[in-house]
């Protein structure tokens, strides 16, 4: 009987998963990249909520009692609540896999003064910063289950290799776009995406609200000047202004997110839109 209990005991322990929490659906799509079937991952902000104002619900913070491990990447709800995560489980590790990336200024701040100008939280819109949050994600996985190493090393490995195809990818689609291209976005959320394909976004809101008619007006002279094709709203924000735009100017309105489940094809799809392919 006692050999049966110990048995059983390794067998659960085996097998036995970390429950991981994320703040946002692409660092699902990371974990599960590197975590692969050792792991349970669940998304603290679902699709079509923003993760600039997120009020978890009642069954999230039940799921926060069970959770392991809480990877926060620094978008701003994360502010005010993972303390109150950590006072929910005391055991809850919480980890950082935005660390060791070099974050810009967010562009709608540009005119706020030095001590209000807030970071640009979205790294995960650049693959090679992707790079970096899988190895982070590798890091600490490798702390809280060292029996699993190995795995997480052979995943991470292939996530790499991945991550650049989709980097030379998105490269070649916009190969015949000239430097500091423009493309033209309602919330500058594609900030390190532009910085690394050397483009420029231009943002319609201004420090975080909808821009007054001048503001506008000027606006629709920049974008026919730079002959901007399209431009880019997400679901989680209002786009009043930018329909305003796109009708004066006969160009189309793309709705796309950075939060978008299908991250890499998301990618691909920003890129052709801006190199205006099919």
């Amino acid at each position: 009987m006692n050999k049966l209990l110990i048995i059983l005991l390794f067998t659960t322990l085996s097998f036995a998963k970390t429950n991981i929490i994320v703040s946002i659906l692409p660092q699902k799509i990371f974990v599960d990249k590197i975590g692969g079937e050792k792991v349970n991952s669940i998304v603290m902000v679902k699709a079509g909520s923003s993760p600039h104002n997120y009020e978890p619900k009642p069954s999230q913070m039940k799921e926060i009692t069970k959770a392991n491990l809480y990877l926060s990447i620094g978008v701003e709800f994360e502010k005010v609540w993972l303390e109150k995560f950590k006072n929910q489980n005391q055991n809850l590790i919480i980890n950082d896999i935005s660390k060791d990336i070099n974050k810009s200024e967010m562009e709608s701040d540009q005119h706020k003064g030095d001590e209000t100008k807030s970071k640009d939280p979205h790294i995960w819109v650049d693959p090679i910063n992707v790079k970096q949050i899988a190895q982070n994600i590798f890091e600490i996985l490798s702390v809280v289950d060292k029996n699993n190493t190995n795995y997480y090393q052979k995943n991470l490995t292939s996530y790499l290799k991945e991550l650049d195809q989709l980097d030379k990818k998105i490269q070649e689609i916009l190969k015949e776009r000239e430097k500091e291209s423009i493309f033209m976005v309602f919330h500058p959320a594609w900030g390190y995406f532009a910085k690394r394909y050397h483009l420029k976004q231009l943002p319609v809101e201004v420090e975080g609200k909808e821009p007054k008619m001048r503001a506008l007006v000027q606006l629709m002279k920049e974008a026919k000047k730079e002959n901007v094709q399209a431009i880019f709203t997400q679901p989680e924000f209002s786009d009043k202004s930018a329909q305003i735009i796109a009708n004066n100017l006969k160009i189309q309105v793309i709705k796309t997110s950075p939060l978008a489940e299908n991250w890499s094809e998301n990618l691909i799809n920003l890129a052709k839109a801006i190199a205006n392919k099919k």
